[in-house]
């Protein structure tokens, strides 16, 4: 199997793009990341279609050079159809490769394998263990594999979705998964994702900062270090600084007002770091600059070459430019983490 080192799963807004574009040409190399199209219910069918445009358009250009999946998770029936023919589109003319999945109805089935067999890039098959694995998943993946061209190539992305500490066995129901599945075909990659940032309320940040356990990243260890022949070839996944239903969210473009506060994100080995900001207010700037000066000072932090979120960082805990909003915030949260990862998985 030839194989990405990791597959960040994100959603196709444009916080993620832009984090996605902050990265270095040698983080970029080692990341395949898996977009996922938004949920848009009750859009008519010229709507959608210009909204699958655009989002796929955004991601096709930031992903020219370098291969990656995309996904569109949410959609139903009516839009599957809207979805096909631009699906097919998109992967013929860009690296996208479709992905489906054994749960997902037969039309978005066959729509992904046409597109996979018309394009000559492979498909993604997505397997989603939100709790225990289920034996019967199996031969729903068999089935699927079975209509698919006999060129068409398949990548297992073995999805637990939120893994946190509510889960404490997820390490062995994804081995159990993957016991079962990988000797299903000669997979061109073998990836396991799962979420690990964890829900943030006011309450959650009301003392300023909060660490929470990176739970997905030691489920990867526990996989990772298993004695398993396939062990070696596996490429990690997460959900960025983002819990893992956030792709699940419906876009509000017209949507005013808000919390009157955020947090910046910082990815430590071994724990996620909140602290609260601003979003209005006279205590904005003081406070926001102070929040990101405490990160900065931190024995944790990787200085600003590490990756463009640092840079921010630094240059808003020294007072120059601006100290960001909700998208902002979002951005230089995911590239410091999608760099992170990176340079980690490369050095193990």
């Amino acid at each position: 199997m030839s194989e990405p080192l990791y597959v960040p799963v994100l959603p196709v807004r444009r916080h993620a793009v832009t984090a996605y574009r902050w990265l270095s040409a040698v983080d970029r190399r080692t990341i395949a990341p898996l977009w996922n199209l938004p949920p848009w219910p009750g859009a008519d069918t010229p709507a959608l279609a210009a909204k699958l445009r655009k989002g796929l358009g955004s991601v096709s250009r930031v992903q020219r050079h370098r291969s990656a999946w995309i996904d569109a998770p949410f959609a139903d029936e009516a839009q599957v159809a809207v979805l096909a023919d631009i699906l097919r589109e998109y992967s013929e003319l860009s690296p996208l490769r479709p992905v489906t999945g054994p749960e997902r109805s037969p039309l978005q089935q066959t729509a992904s394998l046409s597109a996979a067999a018309h394009s000559g890039r492979g498909i993604g098959v997505r397997v989603r263990v939100t709790r225990e694995w289920d034996a019967g998943t199996t031969e729903a993946v068999r089935f699927l594999l079975a209509r698919a061209e006999p060129t068409v190539r398949a990548d297992l992305l073995l999805d637990m979705d939120a893994v946190l500490g509510d889960r404490p066995d997820a390490g062995k129901e994804a081995l159990r998964a993957l016991d079962a599945l990988v000797p299903l075909t000669p997979w061109r990659s073998v990836s396991v994702l799962s979420g690990g940032f964890p829900q943030v309320t006011a309450e959650t940040l009301e003392r300023g900062t909060r660490e929470e356990p990176r739970w997905d990243w030691a489920m990867w260890h526990e996989v990772a270090l298993s004695r398993r022949a396939y062990a070696p070839s596996l490429s990690y996944g997460d959900y960025g600084t983002l819990p893992a239903d956030a792709i699940a969210r419906v876009p509000r473009p017209d949507q005013k007002g808000g919390p009157d506060w955020g947090f910046l994100r910082y990815t430590a080995d071994r724990a996620f770091v909140m602290v609260k900001v601003l979003h209005s207010g006279d205590e904005k700037i003081p406070l926001n600059r102070a929040a990101a000066r405490g990160l900065v000072e931190s024995p944790d932090f990787r200085g600003p070459l590490a990756s463009v979120g640092e840079s921010w960082l630094r240059d808003c805990a020294h007072g120059n430019g601006s100290t960001g909003g909700f998208e902002t915030w979002l951005s230089v949260g995911n590239a410091q983490h999608f760099a992170f990862v990176a340079h980690t998985l490369r050095s193990r």
